[in-house]
């Protein structure tokens, strides 16, 4: 059995794209430029903020001084909406509740800025006792930098054997790779399950029962 479930925020535990994507086109709208269908964020999306308002901008306006324009009204608009349309994926919180009924603690590790994903879990799992919620703070480099997983194993001492990494992406399962833990990449995210089988996932799962029968060790 598995100590320590590590997840990824956006694409894995919460389904957020569409106010992610609200966020950036007011930003866009704000400066004048053309906005994005909401289908079409889930390319976009997975660095953290600034690599999300750069890859919608036009690229010849990609700059950091226009970035960080856009970063002002990114974060004044999700501040208020980004719990408008953003749910747990089902499953979720029932499979939150039987890993911490069996004693396995469960941590965040998202790109996402900190006060962001501290709302979010707060706001949307009120009742899981969380070993770690950590997102990207200035001057940390963001996933698949491991940084934050070593955060994250300083504050809930776990050996690396006995962790397991959950992401949707291939940037997670990256982060996974290089802080030598190992990956679980769920199909229900934003990222193609290509994605996930080109960057070595240790798992693919289909379902959040999958998910925990690994943690059980049952799979």
């Amino acid at each position: 059995m598995k100590q320590l479930l590590i997840f990824d925020l956006d694409g894995t535990l919460l389904n957020s794209i569409a106010d992610l994507g609200h966020a950036a086109n007011f930003a866009l709208e704000q400066c004048g430029f053309p906005t994005h269908p909401i289908e079409a964020y889930p390319q976009f999306v997975g660095s953290g903020v600034t690599k999300l308002l750069e890859r919608v901008l036009p690229e010849s306006s990609r700059n950091p001084e226009q970035v960080e324009v856009m970063r002002g009204y990114f974060k004044q608009y999700y501040g208020e909406h980004m719990t408008d349309e953003t749910k747990p994926y089902p499953g979720i919180v029932d499979l939150l509740h039987n890993l911490t009924e069996h004693g396995i603690h469960v941590a965040v590790a998202s790109n996402k800025y900190q006060s962001a994903v501290e709302h979010l879990i707060l706001t949307c799992f009120p009742d899981i006792p969380w070993a770690a919620i950590e997102g990207h703070k200035e001057g940390v480099n963001v996933k698949p930098d491991p940084s934050i997983v070593f955060e994250i194993l300083g504050k809930c001492p776990t050996a690396k054997s006995e962790v397991l990494y959950v992401g949707d992406s291939g940037i997670d399962m990256e982060t996974a790779r290089r802080a030598c833990v190992e990956s679980v990449g769920v199909t229900w995210g934003f990222r193609p399950v290509a994605e996930l089988r080109a960057c070595n996932a240790d798992h693919i799962v289909e379902t959040t029962g999958q998910i925990l029968r690994l943690a059980l060790g049952e799979d």
